[in-house]
């Protein structure tokens, strides 16, 4: 290295004493020197991956693996370089060498380890460390980069000999980087992620971890810093499925996107509700709330099954089935049995082509010429139109939203299916149009594709099927045009008679569908304003976690629609038995200012909100002004603020620019921004719904909180 990797400012100059950072200026020189050999190493290996032949099968998915996993790490590499070192920690014995932390392990040409990886046991003093519980340090430093240099640092040292060589400041680093500006992205917070959320960040996988705190307390970081120890804690996550994200709402996605990747995960999937299902994008709000309440149960699910159940009840009457050779009687018995062939759990549609096969082979055996080829007689039932035309009837194919959409079509078919519902809740729940989707169908509509399956699988995988049939059968002719034509000493073409060769020329995988990468199931799954679903919704999720791992974010407080019950019994009548609560309380986002001003709107609804303490004040009073200012307000801040991002929130009118957003009060939960300004939010409603909105509003603010009201 010829340039510095420390940039202080002058009024941290003291910092820069050489006694303070020369160990570490020798040991980012070494960290340099190995990531250009890795880069180097990684860059190499890869194109070696990409050039090999294509291949087919498990092999291509092993080659598309391990080309995932070198673009991963070289792209983190890449990305952060030495701002890869989160900082140092000194064992307390004595002799002992520092251990530097990084986002990645790293090792230099002799073996040396330069950096330990954060998530490994090695690394968790570096954060659980307290001054109650050292946990076997004499100090620890951390490091504030900006441009690939440190441009701050603070140091906190555990026991009474080892103040010598450290700059101890008040910690000013780390509240410098709590007021940090924002930007439209949530940045990783590894380097300042404290004790008890460690603590939470590092809880191992079995059952369900509630992450229960107010606004600011970090909850959305540890679940998400979370995900990426677990799979590297954890490697049979990866393997059984790995780890969905579900958050709130798209800007929530958007707002998290970069976190993982720089955590070196890229292979969690994140979205939200609405995404499970294809009808989630343009599904509406209901908007009747006593509709919406009868949905939300997952009782209502339950009228699923029996809905499905009328399509697969066996005909009651005998069939005489005419063939060339005999007649062959199938009755009421032999429906029946056939009926039962499909495994428990079967979807519907996929459970058609066993029930069909399994009429075929009644009716085989019921054939009385015995001479007569198998196949022959299979062809001749196959064609038969009364059979066929019975069959479609006892067992048709079924459209998922066609079985929702006749609930709300057809009130008698609704009551039989849902017996529970009143004449008049019935009736409530009866609309014009079946298939005008509102957000409260989609956990039934999920329900419906799982029992029912794709309608069209069954079609693709007999097509698939006769394909592959006929190329085995041109390659078997190939096959022996070849032989008949060698005239070699060996004949050698003769080995193209072995059935291994003969599948390696097929490719049994070519043209078959690509999978749901959304249905699951997972090993974990993180769920982000967690207090927001219903019994319904969590249906959904579970289906596709049956390990029953999550881990679930959420503030009871910040309910749009109440939250009265505890935690513990939400989540048990929804079927998760086996849970642990994680509280936290400190807020590390949230002014003191703003706090004091949010806190009596939420207070004056829910008296036992669980509002976090404020550790930051930046001496900025919460601004009020008239709606009329608006504009005024966000020039004057764009111009005195280089950076940073503003909200505006309650006033859609608002355009948007880089550096000033615009977003209605359900859809700034889970964003923060330095500027937020809240647009007469005496009109967003009354109740616990708009307490809790104007609430969330405000506590999205870093820096300055404006109110605005009409004039």
């Amino acid at each position: 290295m010829t340039t510095s990797a420390f940039d202080l400012p002058d009024h941290l100059a003291a910092k820069a004493d050489p006694g303070l950072i020369t160990p570490d200026e020798h040991h980012f020189a070494a960290i340099a020197r190995s990531l250009e050999r890795s880069v180097e190493d990684l860059s190499a290996r890869l194109d070696a991956e990409r050039r090999k032949p294509g291949r087919t099968g498990q092999q291509a998915l092993d080659r598309d693996q391990e080309i995932h996993r070198l673009s991963s790490r070289l792209r983190t590499l890449r990305r952060f370089g030495l701002d890869l070192c989160l900082g140092r920690m000194v064992p307390a014995e004595d002799g002992a060498a520092p251990v530097y932390v990084g986002r990645l392990g790293l090792t230099d040409g002799e073996g040396r380890r330069l950096l330990v990886d954060w998530r490994s046991p090695a690394a968790a003093p570096f954060f659980g460390a307290t001054h109650a519980n050292p946990m076997g340090l004499a100090s620890r430093r951390r490091y504030r980069w900006a441009g690939g240099r440190v441009s701050d640092y603070w140091d906190e040292v555990f026991t009474a000999d080892a103040f010598a060589g450290h700059a101890l400041d008040d910690q000013s680093a780390f509240i410098a980087s709590l007021g940090a500006s924002r930007s439209p992205r949530m940045r990783d917070v590894l380097a300042t992620i404290q004790a008890d959320q460690d603590a939470i960040v590092r809880a191992g996988s079995r059952g369900a971890l509630v992450v229960d705190g107010g606004p600011g307390t970090g909850k959305t970081v540890v679940a998400l810093h979370r995900a990426a120890y677990l799979l590297y804690a954890e490697p049979h996550l990866r393997r059984h499925g790995g780890v969905l994200v579900v958050g709130p709402h798209e800007p929530y996605l958007a707002y998290i996107a970069d976190v993982l990747p720089s955590l070196g995960e890229e292979g969690v999937r994140t979205c939200t509700v609405r995404d499970l299902v294809p009808e989630g994008a343009a599904a509406l709000p209901e908007a009747d709330p006593a509709v919406a309440r009868l949905k939300s149960s997952a009782r209502m699910i339950g009228a699923i099954e029996p809905a499905v159940r009328l399509y697969e009840e066996p005909p009651t009457e005998g069939l005489l089935v005419e063939t060339p050779w005999s007649d062959i009687w199938l009755s009421p018995a032999d429906w029946a049995e056939a009926f039962e062939a499909p495994d428990p759990g079967t979807p519907h549609n996929e459970a058609r082509d066993q029930v069909w096969n399994a009429l075929l082979d009644i009716l085989l055996d019921g054939c009385d010429d015995e001479e007569v080829p198998p196949e022959l007689v299979r062809r001749s039932l196959r064609q038969n139109g009364d059979l066929v035309r019975t069959f479609n009837a006892a067992w048709p194919v079924l459209d998922p939203a066609e079985v929702v959409g006749d609930l709300w079509d057809v009130p008698a078919y609704l009551r039989r299916c849902a017996p529970w519902l009143t004449r008049d809740e019935a009736a409530k729940l009866r609309r014009e149009d079946p298939h005008a989707w509102t957000v409260s169908d989609l956990p039934l509509l999920d329900t419906a594709r799982q029992r029912v399956g794709d309608p069209e699988a069954a079609r693709r995988r007999r097509r698939h099927e006769a394909a592959m049939a006929a190329e085995r059968e041109e390659m078997a002719r190939v096959v022996d045009d070849l032989i008949a034509t060698d005239d070699t000493e060996m004949q050698v073409m003769s080995m193209l008679r072995g059935e291994d060769l003969q599948a390696a020329l097929v490719d049994e995988t070519r043209g078959t569908a690509t999978p749901d990468r959304l249905a699951g199931p997972f090993a974990h799954i993180v769920v982000d304003e967690a207090q927001e679903l219903t019994d319904a919704e969590w249906q959904m999720l579970l289906r596709r976690c049956p390990s029953r791992s999550l881990t679930i974010v959420g503030d009871r407080a910040q309910a749009r629609h109440g939250f009265a019950e505890s935690w513990a019994d939400r989540l048990e009548r929804i079927g998760l038995a086996e849970l642990a609560v994680a509280p936290l309380s400190i807020n590390y986002r949230t002014p003191e200012e703003v706090m004091a001003e949010a806190e009596p709107v939420i207070r004056a609804a829910l008296p036992d909100a669980n509002v976090p303490t404020s550790v930051r004040s930046t001496g900025v009073p919460v601004a009020h002004a008239t709606v009329a200012e608006l504009g005024a307000i966000l020039e004057r801040w764009l111009a005195v603020n280089a950076d940073g991002v503003a909200c505006v929130i309650g006033a859609p009118a608002v355009p948007e620019g880089p550096r000033v957003r615009s977003l209605a009060p359900e859809r700034a939960k889970g964003l923060e921004f330095d500027l937020v300004v809240l647009v007469a939010p005496d009109t967003w409603g009354t109740g616990i719904e708009g307490a809790v909105d104007r609430y969330v509003a405000m506590t999205r603010a870093t820096q300055q909180l404006v109110v605005l009201t009409s004039p």
